[in-house]
């Protein structure tokens, strides 16, 4: 086995794991590279169809290429597709938040309304350990309150892939099958399998989005690669972080810690 081999049969493993041990759960879909590999993988996991829910939590503010790319794979993939709406910002307790965060916490709460609406106690997520220093202290299962709210002070240990899975009634789990997965991982398994992907992530004018969120808060870095290939060997040389085009990453210090306890993603 290569390493794409090996980290496509650790995710396998732990999509069927978390279906095994989860009552009620659903995979979130951000419309992203990572979370467009997860739903690739599971299903790879389930034999061609996912048998749980995939949901989009959707702001409202994601790009036209983005809505296009979900409404077409969510039929062509055969999900079982949900979609929630986020509160508007003015609901939105921001006190010590940036615009940029603020405008990300909507995201939490939507996500918290739409786990209660529907009674998921399992949430799976496509974050990685290498995108950001408070996602690299995540575990693969990951103990929350009813509110979604994360200690990352108080998280299982994680060895030689033994989840614990038994938790007392009422814990929420977020299950993260790409935490093991790096961002040039994800590109040569997507150019292997031949993953669909939105043109955002393509040059075009020297410009390409590494990473996709809402219109507003996303920014593109300079960049010629417009094809697969080219953003792998981009990948291999590049020092610019992958979320260098996310303002809430240039706000307060601490808001992204703020927003991971509070639920965020």
């Amino acid at each position: 086995m290569d390493r794409l081999d090996r980290l496509e049969a650790q995710s396998v493993y732990i999509f069927r794991e978390a279906f095994n041990r989860i009552d009620k759960m659903a995979l979130l879909w951000s419309l992203g590279k990572d979370s467009n590999v997860m739903v690739w993988l599971a299903k790879k996991a389930f034999l061609g169809h996912i048998p749980f829910p995939v949901m989009h939590v959707d702001t409202g503010k994601k790009f036209p290429e983005m809505y296009e790319f979900r409404d077409r794979y969510a039929e062509e993939w055969g999900l079982d597709f949900i979609r929630e709406e986020c509160p508007p910002i003015e609901d939105i307790d921001g006190e010590g938040l940036g615009p940029a965060a603020r405008s990300a916490a909507r995201k939490t709460a939507g996500l918290r309304m739409a786990t209660q609406k529907h009674g998921f106690n399992g949430l799976v997520a496509g974050i990685r350990r290498d995108e950001q220093s408070m996602r690299a202290k995540e575990r693969v299962f990951s103990p929350r309150g009813l509110e979604g709210n994360w200690d990352f002070r108080d998280q299982p240990p994680e060895f030689w892939d033994q989840y614990k899975t038994d938790y007392p009634e009422g814990t929420h789990i977020r299950i993260h099958p790409l935490l093991h997965w790096t961002e040039l991982d994800i590109w040569e398994y997507t150019k292997r399998e031949e993953i669909p992907l939105i043109s955002l992530y393509f040059s075009k004018n020297g410009k390409r989005y590494r990473s996709l969120g809402d219109q507003d808060i996303t920014n593109p870095v300079d960049s010629d690669a417009s094809t697969v290939e080219e953003i792998i060997q981009e990948l291999r040389t590049t020092k610019v972080s992958e979320r260098s085009g996310r303002a809430m990453d240039h706000e307060t210090e601490d808001a992204f810690e703020r927003l991971r306890e509070g639920g965020y993603l």
